[in-house]
C-alpha cells in the first residue's frame, strides 16, 4: 500500500544522465488493486497459489479510459507490475534470506523475489474474471490469485501469453518444488457462518498455505489475521490450524 498521496514514483537521483552514478526515471501509478488484505500478514507467498481470493484493479482518474481496455478481455491472465510500498528501502544488500530456506541462508537478491530490492518492483500473474468498463469508479478489472496487499500501487499490466511466458520445464533452483506447508483447517461452523460466503474459498486457501512467518512453531500461540472487515483469530498444532475466533471490525 501505498504511503502517499503522490502517484508518481522517484527515485532519489532526479538528474538526467549521471555519468557517476545511476540514471533516475519517474514511474505513474496507473491503478491499485482492491482485496481483503489491509496488512501484509497472511498474503499468499506468490500469485496463483491461492486462485480463490479476489480482487479489483481501479484505475487513478487519468487512465480511466474504457479505449485503454479495448481487446484485454480475450486474455485469461494477465501481469501486474507493481511497487512493494512497504518494503521501500534508501539502501539494499546484495544479499537477502529467503523465508523459504529457513531465514538463516543468504542468497544474492537477485535470485530471489525478496522485495527488499534496488528498487522495490514487484511482478505477479492473476487471473483476469471479468472486466467491467462503467462503474462509479471508471473501468474496472476483476482478477484472482493476487498476491498484493490492498491499496497496492500497480505500475503496469500486460497480457499473459502462454507460448512466451510459460516454461513447465525451467529449473527452480534453491526454491525446489516451491511451497510445501499445507496445513489441514479446522474452523468450527458457528464460526464459518460469520464470513461471508463469497469470500470463504478464499480465507480457506489462505490458512490452508500457513500464513505464519516461516520460522515460527509455537503450538500455543493465537495469531490474528486481518481478512477484509475482519479479524481472524487461529493456532496451529503440528499441520493443523485451527480457527478459534472470528471478530468484526
Amino acid at each position: 500500500m501505498n504511503n502517499n498521496n503522490t502517484n508518481n514514483i522517484y527515485n532519489s537521483n532526479n538528474s538526467k544522465n549521471n555519468k557517476g552514478g545511476s540514471d533516475s526515471i519517474s514511474m505513474k501509478v496507473i491503478a491499485r488493486i482492491r482485496n481483503d488484505f489491509p496488512s501484509k500478514f497472511g498474503i499468499p507467498r506468490q500469485s496463483g497459489v491461492v486462485r480463490e481470493l479476489t480482487g479489483r484493479i481501479v484505475f487513478e482518474p487519468e487512465y480511466r479510459n474504457p479505449d485503454a481496455l479495448r481487446g484485454i478481455d480475450g486474455f485469461d491472465y494477465l501481469w501486474l507490475i507493481w511497487q512493494f510500498s512497504e518494503a521501500v528501502r534508501d539502501k539494499w544488500s546484495p544479499t537477502v534470506r529467503p523465508p523459504i530456506l529457513g531465514g538463516n541462508t543468504r542468497m544474492g537478491v537477485f535470485a530471489t523475489r525478496s522485495p527488499f530490492r534496488p528498487n522495490a518492483i514487484g511482478l505477479s500473474s492473476v487471473r483476469l474474471e471479468g472486466v467491467e468498463l462503467n462503474t462509479p469508479e471508471g473501468p474496472v478489472l476483476y482478477v484472482s490469485g493476487a498476491d498484493l496487499m490492498d491499496g497496492t500501487p500497480i505500475f503496469d499490466i500486460k497480457p499473459y501469453l502462454a507460448y512466451a511466458d510459460s516454461h513447465p520445464e525451467a529449473a527452480q533452483g534453491f526454491r525446489g518444488e516451491g511451497w510445501k506447508r499445507q496445513l489441514q483447517v479446522e474452523i468450527p461452523d458457528d464460526l464459518l457462518a460469520k464470513v461471508p460466503e463469497a469470500k470463504r474459498a478464499g480465507l480457506l486457501g489462505v490458512l490452508s498455505n500457513d500464513p505464519r512467518p516461516t520460522y515460527h512453531d509455537d503450538e500455543a500461540r493465537i495469531y490474528g489475521m486481518p481478512f477484509g472487515s475482519q479479524e481472524i483469530k487461529f493456532r496451529v498444532a503440528k499441520d493443523k490450524l485451527i480457527v478459534v475466533d472470528v471478530i468484526n471490525f
